[in-house]
Order: C-alpha cells, then sequence, then structure tokens
C-alpha cells in the first residue's frame, strides 16, 4: 500500500473514530441514562433487556449480526469490514465509557441526543461504514430504490418505538421519535453536505443573451444541449441551444431575475442536486468561502 491510499485510509477510519465518539456521548450522557431508547439494533436490544438480563453491548452485537450479513450479499464487502469493526468499536465505548448525564430535561434530551448520534451515524456513512446494523439496510434500500438513508432509519425506528409504546410507556416512545426525526435530518445533512444545489434547464431563444449574462452575474458553468422548438403547433421548427446549469439554492432567485429581466416567456425548469464534483461551480463556491 503506497502512503497516499495509507493516509486515505488512516483519514477515514478516523473520523470513524470520531463517529463513534459522538454516537456514545450522545446514547450515554443524554438517552440511556434518562431511559429514552436508542433506535435501530441498539434500540432492539435495549427492549430485549428490559424483558431480560443480558448485557447491552453483547445483544449489541447479537442484533447486527443478520444486517451484517445482508451487507455481506448485496453492498461492498469493505464496507462490511468497516462495519464490523465500527460496531465493535461502538459497543466497546459503551460498555466501557462512563460520560455523565448532562441534562434531566427531555426535550434538550431529544434535540442533542439526536444531533450527537445523527452526527455520528452520518459521519461513519460518509466513510463507507455504520455504526448500527439496521444502516445497511438502509443503504441497500437507498442503492435500490433512492431513498435516504435517514428517512429508511426514521421508519425503521417508529416500528420499533410504536412496539416500545405498548412494551414500555407512551411518553419514551413519542420522545424517542423526535430524537430520531432530529437524528435522521442530521444523518442526511452531514452525508450529503451542507450545500444545496439546484438544478436549472432554460429554453429561450434568446439564450446567447442569458448565457453571457449567467456566466458573468452568477460566475457558474453552463453546458448546452442542441435542441428544437414548434413540434407542438403548426410553427416551423427553430434550432437553438437548451442551458443547463446547476447553481447553490442561495443565487437560485437571482438566477430567475436574470432570466425574466433578458426572457420573461423563457421556459425554466428546476430541479433538486444531491451532490456535485468538480466544474466551474465548485471553483466558484471555494472562492467565496476563501475570499470572506
Amino acid at each position: 500500500m503506497d502512503s497516499k491510499k495509507a493516509k486515505i485510509y488512516f483519514f477515514e477510519y478516523f473520523q470513524i473514530f470520531v463517529g463513534i465518539i459522538l454516537t456514545s456521548l450522545g446514547l450515554k450522557a443524554f438517552l440511556l441514562p434518562n431511559g429514552f431508547l436508542d433506535g435501530g439494533v441498539t434500540g432492539i436490544a435495549l427492549l430485549v433487556r428490559t424483558q431480560v438480563d443480558i448485557n447491552m453491548s453483547f445483544l449489541l452485537l447479537i442484533f447486527s449480526i443478520p444486517f451484517l450479513i445482508l451487507g455481506y450479499f448485496t453492498v461492498s464487502k469493505r464496507i462490511v469490514v468497516k462495519s464490523i469493526i465500527s460496531i465493535l468499536g461502538l459497543a466497546l465505548f459503551i460498555h466501557f465509557e462512563n460520560f455523565q448525564t448532562i441534562t434531566n430535561d427531555k426535550l434538550l434530551i431529544s434535540i442533542f441526543g439526536g444531533l450527537l448520534v445523527g452526527s455520528g451515524i452520518g459521519i461513519a456513512i460518509r466513510n463507507g461504514s455504520v455504526l448500527d446494523g439496521s444502516e445497511i439496510l438502509g443503504i441497500y434500500l437507498n442503492d435500490k430504490f433512492g431513498i435516504s438513508i435517514g428517512k429508511i432509519v426514521l421508519l425503521f425506528n417508529i416500528i420499533l418505538f410504536s412496539i416500545t409504546a405498548f412494551v414500555v410507556s407512551v411518553e419514551v416512545a413519542l420522545y424517542s421519535i423526535l430524537t430520531y426525526i432530529i437524528a435522521a435530518k442530521v444523518t442526511d445533512t452531514v452525508i450529503e453536505g451542507f450545500e444545496d444545489f439546484i438544478g436549472v434547464t432554460i429554453v429561450s431563444k434568446k439564450n446567447n443573451i442569458i448565457q453571457k449574462a449567467i456566466r458573468n452575474d452568477l460566475g457558474v458553468g453552463l453546458t448546452l444541449y442542441k435542441g428544437s422548438s414548434g413540434y407542438n403547433n403548426n410553427e416551423e421548427a427553430e434550432n437553438f441551444d437548451i442551458i443547463h446549469s446547476v447553481v447553490n439554492r442561495i443565487d437560485i432567485k437571482k438566477m430567475y431575475r436574470i432570466v425574466q429581466s433578458i426572457d420573461d416567456k423563457a421556459f425554466v425548469i428546476e430541479f433538486d442536486v444531491n451532490n456535485v464534483k468538480g466544474g466551474v461551480l465548485r471553483h466558484y463556491i471555494d472562492k467565496k468561502k476563501t475570499t470572506h
């Protein structure tokens, strides 16, 4: 293994370690001491532990096995190996660490417990690992159907907490659901990044002027497609360029003002973009960050 790959692996595992610390802090300092249930495999383990006297860390490892087997046949073997290491690490931290309870306020427990657990889960997933076996199910369904991992984990937990409402109490179940609404959103934010991008397709006969205005006023890159109009009526078909670009959500209103000022009859399609790598847009955003 060359030094570059070694640095990449070290950085990945270091971030996973940070994720383990954040998740265990959220569990031990907020959720568990105050009687709140965790979600996923940890939640199942906690629920079972209310009925039988078995070590929590041992239950966590036992209930993770089916999901790790699913991962072995459905996702990358590298993800499974890293996940086994991560789950073992989390089980050890839960077993040995002794964080003091920070607050007894149930709302603060839900908010900050969810923030810490969601951040830890997101950091781990972003580096090719999971801290809870149920997240492998989330990765698998995300790959198959495009549903966000956070939403899949949240649905899994809602089912779990519905059972908890009957076995433990409705109040504990409701606060736990609130915790994981927050955790699911934080997980998605950490995985997808804080920057929110919008894709825009513009069809206009004045495309040459619009192109120049967007480049000059927004500083973003453009992709041009050859297109033609006039197929929905008796007009003669006319060829022109179709503009495609990606902008930060902050600049989308300015994009619309530019287009409308040039051609108020322009046809504009807007769509969400989950991730952007490279290109003029990325350089533009990076430049703005370094100048502030």
